[in-house]
Formats: C-alpha cells, sequence, structure tokens
C-alpha cells in the first residue's frame, strides 16, 4: 500500500507515541503485514532522527507452530532470547496484521499458558511496558474490515481517520476527567446484569492519548485491589490465547472474581482465571472515550476505546497505577454503555457522571464531541 497516509502514521508513531531521539534503539516488531510500506517508512524515520531501528518480522502460521508444540524449554528459551533483546531498546513499535484472527484457536490452553508464562510476560509484561517507550497498533487489512462490517475502502478511511487523530486536544479535553478520577473514592457501574462497586481512592490516573495505544482514548487507574463487589455483565465479545469468548459475567467478593460465566467455553474463561492467583482479581479500570470508534470489531485495540465504554481487567497491574496485583493475565474486556446496547450510568461518589455513554457535568463535555 503506496499511500501517503501511511507515512503520516508513521510520523505519529515516532514522534508523538515513542518521542525517539537520537542515540536510541528502536524495535519494530511485524507480525502478519501484507507488505513493507509502513515498516520502511518507521525504520527511514527513525534513521533521520539519529536513532537505531533494528526489526523482526514475524508470521502467525510460524508462531502457532512454536505454541503448539514448543516444550517449556523450548518456550522458555525463546522467551529469554528476546528478553535480552528487548532489554538494550529504549522503545518500541509493535504492527500487527490480521490474516486469520483464529489462527491459534486450536492451540491447547496449556500450551498458550506456557507461551504466557515463558515468552510474553518475561519479554513484554517484565521488560518492554515498564522499561520502554513502546507502542502497538493493527495494520487495516480485509479480515478487520470483515470484523467491522465495513468494507475495505470504507474501514481504510475510518482507521487512518481514527489512528492519526489530534492527540493533543485528546490529552486536554481528558484532563478534567483525570482531576475528577484523582479525587474519587468509591465507584459504581450500572447497567443490564451490571451492578458493581470499587474504590480507587489514592491511585495514580493515567491519561491515554496516543503515546501506547494506537488508536488511542481512554483514562485508566486500578482499583483497591479488594475493594471490587458485586456483578458485571460484559457486552462486547473478547478474542483471548485465540478464543473469542461472550457474554462474560464475573461476581466480585473482597475483589475476587468467586463466579465466571460466559457463552461457550466455560471451562477454558475459568482456566484462564485460574492461571494464577492475580487472575481472578482486577488490575485496569478505564473509560472509553473515543467517539469515532462507535461499535466492537472483536479487536481490543480498538474495542476498548469505544466512547461510553468502560474495561475492566483482570489479571496484572500496570506500574504507572500500580494496586500490588501480580498476574501473567492481562485481560481487557469492554463494557458498553451506549443506548444501543442497553445503556448505562456511571457514579463517581454517588454523583451520575456519565448516564448512557454520555458525560453530563460542564467540565467533561468536551469528552462528548462527536456523539
Amino acid at each position: 500500500m503506496n499511500d501517503p497516509r501511511l507515512r503520516a502514521l508513521a510520523e505519529v508513531l515516532i514522534d508523538h507515541s515513542c518521542e525517539l531521539k537520537a542515540g536510541e534503539n528502536i524495535l519494530i516488531e511485524a507480525i502478519d503485514l501484507p507488505e513493507p510500506t509502513l515498516i520502511c517508512r518507521l525504520v527511514e524515520l527513525a534513521a533521520q532522527r539519529g536513532a537505531h531501528p533494528l526489526v523482526t518480522i514475524k508470521n502467525n502460521k510460524v508462531l502457532r507452530a512454536l505454541y503448539a508444540h514448543g516444550s517449556e524449554t523450548n518456550l522458555a528459551l525463546s522467551g529469554q532470547f528476546e528478553r535480552a533483546r528487548m532489554e538494550q531498546m529504549d522503545a518500541y513499535i509493535g504492527i500487527r496484521g490480521a490474516a486469520n484472527s483464529d489462527e491459534f484457536s486450536d492451540v491447547p490452553i496449556e500450551q498458550m499458558d506456557l507461551y504466557q508464562k515463558h515468552w510474553w510476560h518475561e519479554v513484554h509484561s517484565e521488560v518492554r511496558v515498564p522499561k520502554t517507550k513502546w507502542v502497538v497498533l493493527r495494520y487495516p487489512t480485509d479480515s478487520m474490515a470483515q470484523a467491522a462490517g465495513m468494507s475495505s475502502a470504507a474501514f481504510e478511511d475510518f482507521y487512518f481517520d481514527v489512528c492519526t487523530a489530534d492527540y493533543k486536544k485528546m490529552g486536554r479535553d481528558q484532563e478534567p476527567l483525570v482531576a475528577r478520577m484523582l479525587a474519587t473514592d468509591k465507584v459504581r457501574l450500572v447497567s443490564p446484569g451490571t451492578d458493581l462497586e470499587f474504590s480507587i481512592r489514592d491511585l495514580p490516573v493515567r491519561p491515554c492519548n496516543g503515546q501506547r495505544n494506537i488508536p488511542d482514548g481512554e483514562v485508566f487507574t486500578a482499583p483497591v485491589r479488594d475493594s471490587v463487589n458485586g456483578v458485571i455483565r460484559y457486552n462486547t465479545a473478547s478474542r483471548y490465547q485465540g478464543t473469542v469468548f461472550s457474554d462474560i459475567e464475573f461476581e466480585f467478593k473482597a475483589g475476587q472474581i468467586v463466579r465466571a460465566t460466559c457463552s461457550g467455553d466455560e471451562a477454558k474463561l475459568n482456566k484462564i482465571l485460574d492461571a494464577d492467583e492475580g487472575a481472578r482479581y482486577i488490575g485496569e479500570w478505564s473509560i472509553g472515550c473515543n467517539n469515532r470508534v462507535r461499535r466492537p470489531m472483536l479487536d481490543t485495540l480498538f474495542d476498548e476505546k469505544i466512547g461510553g465504554s468502560i474495561h475492566l481487567t483482570p489479571g496484572a497491574a500496570y506500574d504507572e497505577c500500580d494496586n500490588g496485583n501480580r498476574s501473567r493475565v492481562h485481560w481487557d474486556l469492554v463494557l458498553i454503555q451506549t443506548p444501543e446496547y442497553g445503556g448505562g450510568e456511571l457514579y463517581f461518589d454517588g454523583e451520575l457522571v456519565r448516564k448512557d455513554g454520555k458525560f453530563l457535568p460542564d467540565d467533561l463535555q468536551g469528552l462528548n464531541e462527536g456523539l
């Protein structure tokens, strides 16, 4: 795709997301990209800024073979190799295509858990996320367009519009929400099948406007680990470890998921949550506020940014908003509260701050733009 919009996207990734400087090492990791133009633009821009780009190109069919047939020793060795490389990086850009989003669906969960433990966790959770300037994104493909229910041409227009948004303005619009969350103790979520309460008292709050995810548009923190009580029913399907889960419902007592159900493979759902102690506790809570993204497309990087949504994440907390929860799982699950998806209410210390996906206080009206 020799599209001038690719250069604009590359500039966002290099200059805004990674703020790449001369002398820094950057790893560009591309998985299942249909063609290399974006990679080439990133290499060119990194070199022009005096940085040192490295490139790795992967294929999900090959990765499937490694995950499915690798021994614990084999997968641990892969993790050690990639960790050593990541430890030398100052920045990271991860780009993933979608030739077949279900490529890992038949890999046994025991094998995926070995990969998660010895490879993903060691490289990404332990090094890339806390120690580099990183950003991850998808690449526009026909399969993504199909998942979004759009023609390929219409999806490309949507993709570039969303991914090259005015992230500086987005950051300014998020500032009042950050201030309100920092001043909040009790949060309550109410939607069909959902009545959940938790505390975010004294926890940091992180606005996201293009630094780590493209597209972006969320403000996140974490609940006090043992404060979550009640029930949540997610209304957005999620793909995790190659399997699609729908209608996930969790019941919480003192922070722990004590009941987990879904449509489909309920045993696999609970096996994921039993990966370690932290997997049944919440490590992140976030408010989606990108109003250019209006409906789910079974891609977390887009779905979790939907204007009028929240996501509540079983598993590891981020260092930036650390509630002490540790896990090799980090699973962003989305609840949309707009009228098309059943509506819902969001309360801060008893004050109704968002109803049916629309913010009510005057200082948050900037986040309603485009609704």
